[in-house]
């Protein structure tokens, strides 16, 4: 098994597996360390625990507890392997959830349309093709599952409290945009435990936080490469990315044009900004 953390926060992990096992090869008994849930985005294998089985194919998941023996077993196993992407939650987070203790011991589920799109999104994310953080839809994607597999709905509508909190965070993120920060620190900012300050900021603004910060980073960008005569890969560290590739194609997807594109049109080049509203008129 070849595992790769992608994301390690204070309460949340994220590691994408890779398992190179043959098939019919010998299980060995194994021990969950925490609240996790999988998604399997390759290959199959078999998941044995609490004296129930199961087969995991692509798009299935597998809910964790903490303390849990299991065994995977790999009768049908195809010649590259099995490949998961999975969120490790820490306890006090996974209790944030509100679903029953029991919910943590579902084991396999089934592929199902509406979390295999979540997956894919998730997956999307940690290979840096999407807008939404990986922390951000680790939650998302945890969240959904736990509550589908419970049968409880997620949550109701923000209340004027909540509103008012989401409001202030969306301040507090711009005030803070060229700084590092990630959904826990934004959660602690807000007073609130990372989940439930994620589905408040998105049922109150209809973004997550993390879309808010790269869209106030972009802002900011765009800004900049009006007025200032900085080489582009000092604005895109003074905004707050980390690197100019990471910049380029986030300015890019937002504006349709490159920042040196874009600068070039605010110097009076229009027929850089003319092509692209043509070419959008076109689609």
């Amino acid at each position: 098994m070849a595992s790769t953390i992608l994301l390690r926060g204070a309460s949340i992990e994220v590691i994408d597996r890779r398992c190179t096992a043959v098939r019919g090869e010998a299980p060995f008994v194994e021990v969950h360390r925490d609240f996790s849930v999988s998604y399997v985005r390759k290959g199959c294998f078999g998941y044995r625990a609490r004296g129930r089985a199961c087969e995991l194919v692509a798009g299935s998941i597998l809910v964790a507890h903490p303390g849990d023996e299991y065994l995977c077993t790999h009768d049908h196993v195809p010649d590259d392997g099995d490949e998961c992407l999975s969120f490790h939650l820490a306890p006090a987070l996974a209790d944030t959830l509100g679903v029953p203790p029991e919910t943590w011991r579902a084991g396999g589920v089934p592929p199902r349309s509406e979390l295999a799109v979540l997956g894919e999104l998730a997956q999307a994310s940690a290979e840096g093709r999407g807008d939404v953080g990986l922390d951000e839809i680790g939650l998302i994607f945890a969240g959904r599952v736990v509550h589908a597999v419970s049968g409880r709905a997620p949550g109701s509508a923000a209340g004027p409290r909540d509103r008012r909190r989401a409001v202030e965070a969306a301040l507090w993120i711009d005030a803070h945009s060229h700084e590092p920060i990630g959904l826990e620190r934004a959660a602690r900012a807000a007073g609130l435990s990372p989940f439930h300050f994620l589905r408040v900021f998105a049922q109150v603004l209809g973004i997550t936080p993390h879309q808010h910060l790269v869209r106030a980073r972009v802002r900011r960008a765009a800004r900049l490469l009006v007025e200032d005569t900085r080489p582009i890969t000092d604005v895109a560290l003074d905004v707050g990315f980390g690197d100019l590739s990471n910049f380029v194609r986030t300015f890019h997807r937002a504006a349709g044009v490159s920042p040196r594109r874009f600068r070039q049109a605010a110097r009076g080049d229009r027929k850089i900004l003319q092509d692209r509203l043509g070419a959008r008129t076109l689609r």
